[in-house]
Order: structure tokens, then sequence, then C-alpha cells
């Protein structure tokens, strides 16, 4: 019988503490952080969990032989309660964003719902697919800034800095489980060190802002170096996990920028929480 940790592994449930401040941020960006955010944030979850629900289901077969003991391949979740709560999810999402954004929210939410599917049912293996997955998380911080009109230009720098992170997280991912030589995790260290700097730009509270964009780098950062030196599976998929956990700390970069401070801690303290969580449940 299924059971409800069953499915919290499925949809990797504690990586979904790195969603809610991409909507933040840009949010933020475009001076529409509110009521709105919230039904926003909660609606770019619900696609999140949709996307990890839809990616055990195409990869059920590989997983057989690589990961046995994922919900699927062990037989704790059937493939076609997968593609349920996949689909299930895929509509919660987009009915949360109608409701909390209206037609502005819903012309970025179908997109990305469809951009999700994509990638989980074609693009995953192919060189579009860190691409098509950082297209998916600059897509959320879009969809924050959907709550005012023309807002998607103001938080398009936001989008673009979380779209670059998540194309390293995704490039790493590819090799997580077979590793990697020392080319792709040194070229990953160095987009994050240039994301780091792209944050940590001219804001106006600049010591917050460059603060929480030198613990993103740091412990982010860290993880590659370890998977520079050894880059066998297992210390590219402590990156993978590090860049998932680490990036509440980007995003509040993003937020502080804007002048949030409050907000800002919020979203970084999502961080440590997500390193804790994943201690139990792995996010990748």
């Amino acid at each position: 019988m299924t059971t409800p940790r069953d499915l919290m592994e499925l949809v990797r449930a504690p990586a979904a503490l790195s969603v809610p401040g991409d909507a933040i941020a840009g949010a933020a960006a475009a001076g529409a952080l509110g009521p709105r955010t919230a039904g926003l944030s909660a609606a770019a979850v619900c696609l999140y969990w949709a996307g990890m629900a839809a990616n055990d289901w195409a990869d059920r077969d590989l997983d057989a032989g690589e990961r046995p003991g994922r919900p699927i391949p062990s037989g704790r979740v059937a493939p076609r309660a997968a593609l349920g709560v996949a689909a299930g999810l895929s509509a919660a999402g987009l009915a949360l964003a109608g409701l909390a954004g209206g037609r502005r929210a819903l012309a970025v939410a179908v997109p990305l719902t469809g951009v999700v599917w994509a990638y989980d049912l074609k693009l995953k293996g192919t060189a579009a697919g860190p691409a098509a997955m950082a297209a998916c998380r600059g897509l959320d911080v879009l969809l924050g800034a959907s709550a005012r009109r023309g807002g998607w230009r103001r938080a398009l720098a936001p989008a673009l800095t979380v779209a670059a992170h998540t194309y390293t997280v995704t490039a790493l991912s590819r090799r997580e489980v077979t590793g990697a030589g020392r080319l792709l995790p040194g070229a990953t260290l160095v987009g994050t060190a240039g994301v780091a700097l792209a944050a940590s730009g001219r804001a106006p509270r600049p010591g917050l802002v460059r603060s929480l964009a030198a613990w993103y780098a740091a412990g982010y950062g860290d993880a590659q170096v370890k998977a520079l030196a050894t880059p066998d599976a297992g210390s590219v998929r402590a990156a993978v996990a590090a860049g998932i956990t680490g990036l509440p700390a980007l995003q509040g970069a993003l937020v502080a920028r804007s002048a949030r401070p409050g907000a800002a801690a919020a979203v970084a303290a999502c961080a440590p929480l997500g390193r804790a969580l994943a201690g139990r449940m792995s996010p990748t």
C-alpha cells in the first residue's frame, strides 16, 4: 500500500523549499509582493512536484536498473498512480495560478507547465535538457512578477540569475549516477561564481545582499570543489543536493536587492531547513 511518505519521496517533498523563493524574488523585483504572492508560490510548488512525479514516471524503466529503491521501481507507488499525481498537481498548479493572478499569471503558468512536461518526457536526455529546466525556474520567477502588469520586465534579471543557477545544477544532475570528469564541476563552479556576482550587484542594502550571495556561493561552491577533486557519483550527487538546498540563499539575495530584508531573511532561512530535511529524504 502506498503511504504518504512514499508520495513525499516521489515528489521530493523537501526540495519544494527551494521553490517559493522564485515567485517571491519575482514579486519583489516587480514591486508586487503581497497576498497574491502566496498563491503564486503555492502554484509553483504544485508544478514543481508535478514535474518530479512525471520525471519518475518517465524514468521508471531506467530507475529499475539505476535506482531500484525509488518509489516506482520498488513497487511502493504504481506507475499509473504516479502519472495521476503528476497530472493532478499540474491541474492544481494551474488552478492556483489562475485564482491568485488571473490571466496574467496563467500566461506564465501554462507555458511553465508545458516546459515541465516537455523536459520530463522528451528533453531531459538531450542537449536542451539543462536549458529547459533553467527555463522552468526562470518562469517561476516571472510567475511571481505576474501580479503586476508589466512586472516581468523588472523581474527579468532575477529570472535569468535563477535560471543560470538551475542550468548548473541540472548539468551536474545528469552525471549523479555515473560520475563526471573534472571539466563539468569546474565549469559549473565558474558559473556559480558568476551567478553570485550577478546577485550581489548594487542594491539598497548591499551588506545583506552580498552576505546572502556569499553564503550561497560558499555552500554550493564547496560541494562543487569537492566534486572537482573527486568527481565520482557520490560527490556529484552531493553537489546537486547542495545546489538545490542552497538556492534559497541566492533567492534571499535577490529579494534583498528590492529592499525587502524581512522577506529576504525568511526566504534564505529555507536553506538550512532544506539541508536538514535532505538528510532524511533525498532532494535529488
